[in-house]
């Protein structure tokens, strides 16, 4: 047999690439090759981290006490920094114990299923779902089973629906708010149920609140460990200095768990990676235990994005575009698109991804398709890019659509 047919394991060939770097590689590569393309893929901030972060980590680099190993769950300091943050935003305390420093929040995410999962063990997945959730499932043996809940309820699962989705292997539930990618903040009424649900079915809940800085029109990110006080020992909080200060290339995550995961979560990562850099970690440490400022600038400068994005989609005939009011994205319905001759060639596309592929090969546009996301018929636009890119963009798209 040759080397390139031995197999590989089932596991990976169960897992998906992710769709949201397919498309960014794609439309990245189609730019260095001279096409000029408009990008909505990643969800990326196209600001520069704050200097005085930079600065830290620049003092760092020459100080020789970073160029050793260090505690696998993080600088004391961090962890320090990140408890104190919880009782400043969230409104709780926990203690640096309950701390564990990740290469950035998906290292999070993934420690989280592999603490939590046997083989067999469904994971509840409200959906529209960033796209890494389920694959992280599999990895770790787990089944996901989706929620769907759609546009005409502003993506804003219901209790009904969750518990229907409910099984005896059910053993944790993803609340994700603001939500990835549909921009969807929910209310303290779904919290609080989901939480409750939760204690009453002795479920984990898993809380992405990597956009909680992110939010518009006054709303408010709801956390559940606040809202509910009781869900905390069941509870594990994900988070990272990517999206709130414009650090998705530091590589800085953590998650806050009760100690008995924590100390578990440090003895996996202690055979994954040891500690997450020493630089980032000292930048990660000035910015979490730093001003808002520079995050209210980004925040506003999204809002202006935000809706001149929104207005846009919607002015294209066959897209409806519910107003977000969180993180960076807009998650257009473009069913209508479907199933009918439009652009140049006057093609009929049954797919959001077949038509999202032809938007970044004709229109030069790119987007990431539903299909990523759980939820077909439907496109995710990152508006974290400069104001003239939107407004080309949304342009082409339109020109494209209605040629």
């Amino acid at each position: 047999m040759a080397t390139e047919q031995l197999p590989l394991s089932d596991r990976i060939n169960n897992v998906s690439p992710s769709a949201t770097l397919a498309v960014d590689s794609k439309a990245k590569a189609m730019k260095a090759a001279g096409i000029d393309v408009v990008v909505f893929g990643a969800g990326e901030p196209n600001f520069p981290t704050p200097e005085p972060i930079v600065e830290v980590a620049a003092a760092a680099v020459v100080n020789p006490a970073n160029y050793k190993y260090t505690p696998t769950a993080g600088l004391p300091e961090l962890r320090e920094a990140v408890a104190k943050k919880v009782l400043r935003d969230s409104g709780f305390e926990v203690t640096p114990e309950q701390v564990v420093v990740t290469n950035g929040g998906k290292q999070a995410v993934y420690e989280s299923f592999q603490l939590l999962l046997n083989d067999g063990d469904e994971v509840i997945v409200p959906t529209p779902y960033w796209t890494s959730y389920t694959e992280m499932v599999k990895l770790a043996g787990g089944k996901p089973v989706t929620v769907f809940a759609g546009a005409d309820v502003n993506f804003e699962p219901n209790i009904a629906d969750i518990e229907a989705a409910r099984t005896e292997h059910t053993k944790a539930i993803v609340v994700t708010t603001p939500n990835n990618p549909t921009g969807a903040v929910w209310s303290e009424k779904t919290i609080r149920d989901i939480a409750n649900w939760a204690l009453e079915h002795n479920i984990w809940v898993i809380s992405d609140e990597i956009y909680e800085h992110l939010t518009y029109d006054g709303v408010h990110t709801s956390y559940i460990g606040a809202v509910v006080p009781e869900i905390r020992e069941q509870l594990i909080m994900l988070n990272g200095v990517a999206k709130t200060y414009a650090m998705p290339g530091w590589r800085v995550g953590w998650m806050v768990a009760p100690e008995r995961v924590a100390k578990a979560a440090s003895k996996l990562q202690g055979h994954m990676t040891s500690n997450v850099n020493n630089i980032a970690q000292r930048a990660a440490t000035a910015a979490v235990g730093g001003p808002l400022d520079a995050v209210a600038d980004m925040r506003d400068a999204f809002d202006v994005r935000r809706r001149a994005i929104v207005d846009s989609l919607n002015e294209i005939d066959g897209v409806y575009c519910p107003m977000p009011k969180g993180a960076f994205y807009a998650f257009p319905d473009i069913s209508g698109l479907l199933n009918r001759p439009i652009g140049p060639n006057k093609q009929t596309f049954t797919t959001s991804a077949d038509l999202a592929a032809a938007l970044l090969e004709e229109g030069h546009v790119a987007a990431v398709p539903g299909e990523a996301f759980g939820a077909p018929g439907y496109l995710r636009f990152s508006y974290a890019v400069a104001d003239d890119q939107i407004t080309e963009g949304m342009r082409r798209f339109k020109e494209w659509a209605e040629a």
